[in-house]
């Protein structure tokens, strides 16, 4: 399993200069590559089908990463405008290059239907404006990890890192990172083994119906409470803003409330993240089992609850709760968004009729029994997340002499 550790880094004045002209030169190919490729590639797109290209209208080859390579990089240094190149290492500008592969690979598939989840764009053209900025520095860079606990980065220098937990393995790569607040990161892709964070079986499991109200209501009848993290910031961040709006553009004190801004988000973004990693720690090492209900998140984001939706950070938290108990041996269960919990009486399954959000508490018609409707929702999840964990066990692993072949 590949896993990504990230550290805070505190490069020096002369190494955040050095990684300036890094990201520069990384963005320089980008551009001259895409300015070669994405004429090609939308001229061939607009021929239509592949026998249309050849049989209507001339077909122009797209380059491949070698040969833009060579024409961007090996030939380009020898001439006297791309001479600064030789300021990043050729590994950072040949994995720019397999970037920008993948970037169209993905923007294709998405718009044949062959990549799941929201539509990607084509990629676009990089400025020297954007604030986040990205290096990312390969097996053939010589990077590595030195005794003293910097990392030696090449043409960057030796980055004083922060480190909060060891490394499992030896890194595959590392990514050097400056974010929109002007802080520094280094990013490592490590290979684990699968065994090595399995805990050993536990009795009992979760169903978990998520809300505003209160972040999460559990099946054992707790609850988590929701922290607001964005509402609590709120006046913090409106005084930021207002500060940024009243300077004046291009000059160095707007750059310096833009950061102010940028930093106040930042602290947002990292108090919820930290929340989501605990519950989502705590919830599979205390059970075997986990039940959550797919949300339309995207959908929900479009309604008046908009700013609560994205506050609460569903779809983070479900992503965190997925991977954790895929690395620990736990099984977790997406439960269809189709599915009423709301409707289902968890304590003899009738199934009653809609139900507003201002309705908080209900009483089943059939067997009697009150209901609050977040913690019914959370058992009616759990009795359905075992029912679907038990067909998917119970299912063979090879198809029959019926099955459909794709």
């Amino acid at each position: 399993m590949q896993l990504r550790y990230q550290f805070r880094a505190w490069p020096s004045p002369g190494q955040r200069i050095r990684a300036a002209r890094v990201f520069g030169c990384k963005r320089v190919v980008w551009n001259d590559a895409l300015a070669i490729v994405a004429p090609r590639k939308r001229a061939n797109s607009a021929l239509g089908s592949p026998r249309a290209r050849f049989t209507e209208g001339p077909y122009w080859s797209v380059p491949k990463a070698a040969e833009l390579g060579r024409l961007l990089i090996t030939e380009a240094k020898k001439t006297s405008g791309r001479a600064f190149l030789a300021d990043a290492p050729v590994g950072v500008l040949q994995q720019t290059l397999r970037d920008l592969d993948q970037a169209w690979k993905a923007h294709e598939d998405s718009k044949a239907g062959r990549r799941p989840g929201p539509r990607v764009g084509p990629p676009a053209f990089k400025s020297r404006k954007d604030v986040r900025q990205t290096a990312r520095f390969t097996v053939s860079d010589r990077f590595r990890v030195l005794d003293d606990g910097r990392v030696r980065l090449p043409k960057v220098g030796d980055v004083r890192v922060k480190w909060s937990r060891d490394l499992p393995s030896v890194p595959s790569s590392v990514t050097l990172i400056r974010d929109r607040s002007g802080r520094y990161w280094v990013s490592f892709v490590v290979e684990t083994d699968s065994d090595a964070d399995l805990l050993p079986p536990v009795d009992g499991d979760q169903g978990i119906d998520l809300g505003l109200t209160r972040f999460a209501v559990l099946a054992d009848g707790s609850h988590i409470a929701n922290p607001r993290f964005l509402r609590r910031a709120e006046k913090k961040l409106a005084k930021r803003q207002r500060e940024l709006s009243r300077k004046e553009m291009g000059s160095n004190n707007r750059e310096k409330a833009r950061i102010k801004v940028a930093r106040a988000h930042a602290a947002v973004a990292d108090a919820r993240r930290n929340f989501h990693h605990q519950w989502a720690h705590r919830l599979t090492r205390e059970n075997q089992a986990v039940y959550c209900e797919a949300l339309n998140v995207r959908g929900m984001a479009r309604t008046r609850l908009a700013k609560s939706v994205h506050d609460a950070g569903w779809a983070q938290f479900v992503g965190f709760l997925e991977y954790k108990a895929k690395r620990r041996g736990r099984s977790f269960v997406k439960v269809d968004r189709r599915f009423p919990s709301s409707r289902i009486c968890s304590s003899c399954g009738r199934r009653d009729g809609a139900k507003p959000l201002w309705v908080r508490a209900w009483t089943c018609p059939g067997c009697g029994v009150r209901h609050d409707r977040d913690w019914n929702a959370g058992k009616a999840i759990r009795h359905e997340g075992r029912r679907v964990l038990a067909a998917t066990m119970t299912e063979p692993s090879t198809p029959g002499p019926g099955a459909r072949r794709r």
